[in-house]
């Protein structure tokens, strides 16, 4: 049972062996971009346009929660949170190109909700192109080790006829 344990606590702390289980690398990048969508996002939901309770507590998880909980799991070095930080910069991006077009077209106020969206954009886009780079990179040198070729006879050998 202790046995179990140790390994649980390899695991979570990152403690392993690097050959079996990969950590990641560049954590203090990815929670600091995570931090500065947190920053940005908590102004912009105040620039959000009065809604239900529902949708208000919606954006909030999204907006707020979602980067916090992922900058706690980058914190621990897990190699599979580089990508779950890939897929909400992606969907963040996506919301961000929307808000941006939708202003442009004249469908929304200029302003600044359109200069959030901007910067949220930007940080999403380094949050994609860091996390990824992340994830790839915490992957590289973990292929098992190349076999040796043999050896040669040694001279003092039996097989001589």
């Amino acid at each position: 049972m202790g046995g179990f344990f140790s390994i649980l606590m390899d695991l979570l702390l990152c403690r392993g062996d690097a050959r079996i289980i990969p950590c990641m690398r560049h954590t203090w990048t990815l929670i600091g971009l995570l931090a500065g969508l947190c920053l940005i996002e908590a102004n912009t939901i105040q620039l959000m346009p009065p809604g239900t309770e529902a949708s208000r507590i919606g954006w909030m998880l999204y907006l707020l929660a979602c980067p916090i909980t992922l900058a706690g799991l980058v914190w621990i070095g897990w190699s599979w949170t580089a990508m779950a930080c890939v897929i909400y910069g992606t969907v963040g991006l996506a919301l961000d190109l929307a808000t941006v077009t939708s202003t442009l077209g004249g469908q929304g106020e200029t302003g600044a909700l359109f200069i959030f969206s901007v910067m949220s954009g930007t940080v999403n886009f380094l949050l994609i192109l860091f996390s990824g780079r992340a994830f790839f990179h915490s992957f590289q040198g973990t292929a098992l080790p190349e076999s040796r070729p043999p050896s040669p006879p040694s001279p003092s050998s039996s097989a001589r006829p």
